[in-house]
C-alpha cells in the first residue's frame, strides 16, 4: 500500500524482531516506554510523516494523542479509547488495512464524482445560457432533466463503493 509501518513495543528485543518480521514492518523499537513511543511518533512528525498510532493501552494514549490520527483497538482500555480518534469495533489489526483502503476507495468515489459534475456544469450550463445561440440552443426543460440525471449519476455511482 506505499504505507511506512513501524512497531513500537514495550516488549522484549526478540518478540519485537519477530513480530515485524512475520508482518513485513519497515522497522521496530523494543523496551519502548511510553514517552519514548510519543517522543517517536513527534519524531516522524518532524520528518513531514503522516502518522497512524495503533495502540490498545494506557501506556499507548500518549503517543495516540501525539499522532495525525490515533486508532484504538476495541478491546483494548478506555483511556486509549477516549484517545483515538478512531476505534476498531472488532481486535483485528489487519481492520486497519481495511480502514485504509475503504478511506482511498472513498476518495476515488468523491474524484469521480467530482469530475461527473463539474462536466455537466462545464458543458450543460453553458449550452443552457446560449453559448452556441443561433446554431444551438439547450431547451431550459432538457437542462432540468439533465441536472436531475447528473445527480442520479453521482448517487449511483457513490452506492456502487464496494469494501
Amino acid at each position: 500500500m506505499n504505507i511506512k509501518s513501524f512497531l513500537l513495543t514495550g516488549d522484549n528485543e526478540k518478540i519485537a524482531a519477530s513480530v515485524a518480521a512475520k508482518l513485513g514492518m519497515d522497522g521496530y523499537l523494543a523496551n519502548v516506554l511510553p514517552h519514548e513511543k510519543q517522543e517517536k511518533i513527534k519524531e516522524f512528525k518532524q520528518r513531514g510523516e503522516i502518522v497512524a498510532m495503533t495502540g490498545d493501552g494506557v501506556n499507548d494514549a500518549p503517543a495516540l494523542a501525539a499522532a495525525d490520527v490515533g486508532i484504538a483497538i476495541g478491546s483494548g482500555t478506555d483511556v486509549a479509547a477516549e484517545t483515538a480518534d478512531i476505534i476498531l469495533v472488532n481486535s483485528d489489526p489487519k481492520d486497519v488495512v481495511k480502514m485504509v483502503e475503504f478511506g482511498r476507495k472513498t476518495y476515488r468515489k468523491m474524484i469521480q464524482n467530482l469530475g461527473w459534475a463539474v462536466g455537466y456544469n462545464v458543458i450543460a450550463i453553458p449550452l443552457a445560457a446560449g453559448i452556441l445561440y443561433p446554431h444551438f440552443m439547450l431547451n431550459p426543460a432538457a437542462g432540468a432533466v439533465l441536472m436531475s440525471l447528473s445527480t442520479v449519476i453521482v448517487a449511483i455511482n457513490a452506492r456502487m463503493l464496494k469494501l
